[in-house]
């Protein structure tokens, strides 16, 4: 073999040795980067399995009762201010909050209640003998999401700050000034803060900021503060250097101040399965499904046929589907009128040029402009068909729409 023919063979060699090498290199980083998720997730299906568990997780806003008390009406309230369906995904080592908006419009055809929002259902299934006001909820979220609820955990006020306290309390980055002295009490300068229990709690429950900035000024930023907050909580106490001693003791201190129907044992084991696991929030809705609904006839909304003015969450059942499609949900019932096909709808705008577009680009084919904005942000629906409405008001995206009946053949918008 002649000198050059030796060269070309050595540098062949070198060359496949060097992309070995990268593939090699390439490879280790991915595991390093994934085993410890891949290890999580072995581990959490040897403890429970590979069958993902829905867990609702609801807060209690009754005044005036003690933490051992979760399900206690108090002196005022004693609705689901919070209502979180975490999704325990083994698998993939990995928590989906699933946050509902409270003031979601749910029809209840039991009830007398002209409110039906649905943290209310917690509130009326609570006055029952005995309390199923978590059942009731339960079922409605699972009818929501199309997805089974196999267990709850409810905890009120009081119960949430034990909780806080309990772990050592919170450090937590507040991204902007919070100033609310009417609802929450919330007063925090911007910046990285540790937080007890109390200050915790009115953290988090902001949703009326008055500090004259954009943050935390309605529920979906409070909704994501939850998850936030949640996750801080969910993070110190399952800590992997931890988790085996704190979670046991953790448990068995708040077994009192909680009201779930899942056993201690199987608390203890899905929170040592998941430890490490990343929390994503999955928000259903958007501010643009906020309006106030005037007073109204809606039949089979509840057992009046009657809604009393309040600001609603007007979810479309269908859009509730494609969002949770991922996790195996295939239908979602609010119990409302069917939401109509934009084409349907015949709409008069007094609005933008931009605006007129804007429904025409979501399918709106029968548009008449009629004139400029008025600045009443209203809407006027046919009262015979009060789905028409809340489906226009949803597409303006301006959120806080006024929807009220009228007694037109069209929706009318005043911009």
């Amino acid at each position: 073999m002649n000198s050059r023919s030796l060269l070309w063979k050595r540098l062949a060699l070198v060359i496949a040795c060097c992309a070995i090498a990268i593939v090699l290199f390439k490879l280790a980083t991915t595991l390093v980067r994934y085993t410890p998720q891949y290890a999580g997730g072995i581990a959490a299906r040897l403890s429970m399995g590979a069958r993902p568990m829905n867990i609702l997780v609801v807060a209690n806003n009754a005044r005036g009762v003690a933490a051992n008390d979760p399900l206690g009406l108090g002196t005022a309230a004693g609705q689901a201010d919070v209502i979180i369906l975490a999704r325990i995904d083994p698998k993939a080592h990995t928590i989906y909050a699933i946050t509902i908006p409270r003031d979601a419009l749910i029809a209840q055809p039991q009830w007398h209640n002209t409110v039906p929002k649905i943290k209310t259902l917690f509130f009326m299934g609570d006055q029952l003998a005995p309390p199923r006001g978590p059942e009731d909820l339960a079922a409605a979220v699972a009818s929501l999401t199309g997805l089974p609820v196999d267990g709850y955990l409810v905890a009120n006020f009081a119960g949430f700050k034990e909780a806080v306290d309990l772990v050592g309390g919170l450090t937590i980055d507040v991204k902007a000034r919070i100033y609310d002295p009417v609802n929450s009490h919330a007063d925090f300068a911007p910046g990285i803060q540790h937080m007890n229990g109390a200050q915790t709690l009115a953290f988090v429950r902001v949703r009326q900021n008055a500090a004259g900035n954009t943050y935390r000024v309605n529920d979906y930023q409070r909704m994501q503060a939850e998850v936030e907050v949640l996750g801080l909580l969910r993070n110190k106490l399952l800590d992997p250097a931890h988790v085996s001693a704190l979670l046991p003791k953790f448990v068995a201190r708040m077994r009192r101040d909680i009201a779930t129907n899942l056993s201690q044992e199987t608390l203890v084991r899905v929170g040592v399965a998941m430890a490490g696991a990343p929390v994503y929030q999955v928000p259903l809705g958007s501010p643009t499904d906020s309006m106030v609904l005037a007073r109204a006839h809606v039949a089979g909304l509840n057992r009046e046929g009657l809604i009393d003015e309040a600001e609603y969450d007007v979810l479309d059942p269908s859009d509730v589907r494609q969002h949770l499609a991922q996790f195996g949900a295939r239908a979602s019932n609010s119990g409302l009128p069917p939401f109509p096909r934009p084409a349907s709808i015949h709409v008069d705008l007094y609005g933008t040029t931009h605006l007129a577009l804007h429904l025409a680009h979501l399918g709106f084919t029968r548009i008449h402009r009629l004139g400029p904005p008025t600045g009443e942000n209203r809407l006027v629906y046919p009262a015979a068909n009060p789905a028409s409405g809340w489906e226009v008001a949803r597409d303006l995206e301006l959120g806080n729409v006024y929807v009220e009946p009228g007694d037109g053949a069209s929706v009318t918008v005043y911009q």
